[in-house]
């Protein structure tokens, strides 16, 4: 899935600080905010769009495809089981620190119900000109503009340095992928790859990688299934091992996950891979 104009988004917790901000933003931009949800104030207006106890109340008065989280990390199970139950096609799960145990009872759910999960952990996902959900400033024309350059990232913060140094060497996105940090998600990099490839207005593809796991590896194997070109940026170069950095899932045992493990393996799929992310616009004006 990519973020679409035409996607009608239901953000749980719209009415507290953060929801009432990135929501007004969402709106302002041209996503289709089309309502909220939380249960102390059902039945209220808020940013003009009304406030529902739950999904599936909300599902009585309209159609959503995708559901959007505000909540506190003990409130995410649930919210997931009401949004795939009401009929989102869609979760994109903002909130960090949930119990490892909940997340894998989301995900097992969303399978259950055909719902993709993006994140938790992620800052969320823009398509430049058409619309934006989560905490990243697809308002922002230095950092997002339309073009044809797809981004994923497991960091919002890294994901929009590199949107940033894109936009001013002249490049644009086509979309930002920010799948989440965390060590068990819903959508891994190598299934956001695969959406991007399926993406007409993608023609390249920047894959923003960190230390920990094996993400970047896997989408290396199907990167080099694809007619697109894919380039890299792998952050944590100076981590000691063993030391949790930043994400959840940024944590190298032994020579797994490593920095050097990693390079070394997109490097020899035939990946480019950046040293600082100021030089990926390099790579990308290489390829021509």
């Amino acid at each position: 899935m990519i973020l679409r104009k035409q996607h009608r988004v239901l953000v749980f917790g719209i009415t507290g600080k953060q929801g009432t901000f990135w929501g007004a933003e969402m709106l302002k931009y041209g996503t289709k905010v089309v309502g909220g949800v939380n249960p102390r104030k059902a039945g209220q207006v808020h940013l003009g769009v009304p406030v529902y106890a739950s999904a599936s109340q909300a599902a009585q008065d309209m159609e959503f495809d995708t559901a959007l989280f505000f909540v506190p990390p003990a409130a995410c199970k649930q919210a997931t089981i009401d949004a795939c139950e009401a009929g989102a096609k869609v979760v994109i799960c903002l909130t960090e620190h949930i119990p490892v145990q909940d997340v894998m009872e989301m995900v097992a759910i969303a399978r259950l119900n055909g719902t993709q999960i993006i994140g938790p952990n992620t800052a969320g996902m823009v398509t430049p000109g058409e619309a934006f959900a989560g905490i990243m400033p697809g308002f922002n024309e230095k950092v997002f503009k339309e073009g044809s350059i797809g981004v994923i990232s497991r960091s919002g913060s890294l994901g929009t340095l590199v949107c940033l140094n894109l936009v001013q060497r002249g490049f644009g996105q086509s979309a930002f992928y920010g799948i989440g940090g965390d060590p068990i998600i819903g959508t891994n990099t190598r299934e956001a790859l695969k959406h991007l490839n399926e993406d007409p207005k993608t023609k390249a593809i920047v894959i923003c990688g960190e230390i920990g796991g094996s993400a970047e590896e896997e989408a290396a194997d199907y990167a080099v299934t694809i007619s697109k070109p894919v380039v890299a940026f792998i952050a944590g170069k100076s981590s000691p091992k063993g030391k949790k950095m930043g994400h959840a899932g940024a944590i190298v045992s032994g020579n797994s996950g490593s920095y050097k493990a990693k390079r070394d393996y997109l490097e020899k799929k035939g990946i480019k891979v950046a040293d600082i992310p100021s030089q990926i616009p390099d790579l990308l004006l290489a390829l021509n």
